[in-house]
């Protein structure tokens, strides 16, 4: 990692052991020296997102925290950090974390390092139409942050229906964006319902924060008309 800053955290999730994270050290940081972010579309102003933690990241990582974890199946689409996945990872679940950025990957690794875990699945790549290159049964697909194109087609939709087990669930962070309507309609007209809850700045955050928790689940044709 080199041509930009980084610093460390310590995260404390309840539920896990406090993660030692690796991330940018503010918005400023850049390297796209070969262009390889630029030609997957990633202008300059979106390269460091990635490698921040964002509060919504805080609170669907401190949701996993809470939730009964087997050896299940779980997706989190564009990752950056991937700190939901380290935490349901070192609870044990089978996660596959998965961004478009160039460097997701290489912070990942080096935040396995930094907590001691095992590798972890990862795929690279985002969720415009294409062959699917993921399993359709994971028990859970987690995201946070994602819903910030208007997507008129229903794409995220789609690739997250396509990639969610019949019984499966699916998770989304975001900070009251206003394509979040246009989301839920298409998650309706694949046969999830949807549940909302209200969210604030994560605890021992001071950052001004409002935001909602999604959980959509298949339900029954008669009741989505309801």
């Amino acid at each position: 990692m080199s041509g930009f800053q980084t610093k460390f955290e310590s995260v404390a999730i309840a539920g896990v052991a406090n993660l030692n994270i690796r991330s940018l050290l503010d918005h400023m940081q850049y390297a796209d020296d070969e262009g390889e972010a630029e030609r997957l579309g990633i202008s300059s102003a979106q390269w460091p997102l990635f490698g921040l933690l964002w509060p919504s990241a805080l609170h669907l990582a401190a949701r996993v925290g809470q939730r009964v974890v087997s050896a299940e199946r779980i997706l989190e689409l564009g990752c950056g950090l991937a700190l939901p996945s380290l935490v349901a990872h070192r609870r044990g679940a089978d996660v596959t974390a998965s961004d478009l950025h160039p460097q997701a990957l290489p912070f990942l690794n080096e935040n396995l390092r930094l907590n001691d875990l095992p590798p972890m699945k990862y795929l690279q790549g985002d969720w415009r139409p294409g062959p699917l290159v993921a399993p359709n049964d994971y028990a859970l697909v987690m995201a946070s942050d994602v819903l910030y194109e208007r997507d008129p087609d229903g794409c995220l939709a789609e690739y997250i229906a396509d990639r969610t087990a019949v019984d499966g669930e699916v998770w989304i962070v975001d900070p009251d964006r206003g394509h979040r309507p246009r989301f839920t309609r298409h998650m309706r007209e694949l046969g999830f319902g949807v549940s909302e809850s209200a969210l604030c700045a994560p605890i021992g955050r001071s950052d001004p924060y409002r935001g909602r928790m999604l959980s959509y689940r298949r339900v029954a044709a008669s009741s989505i008309a309801n």
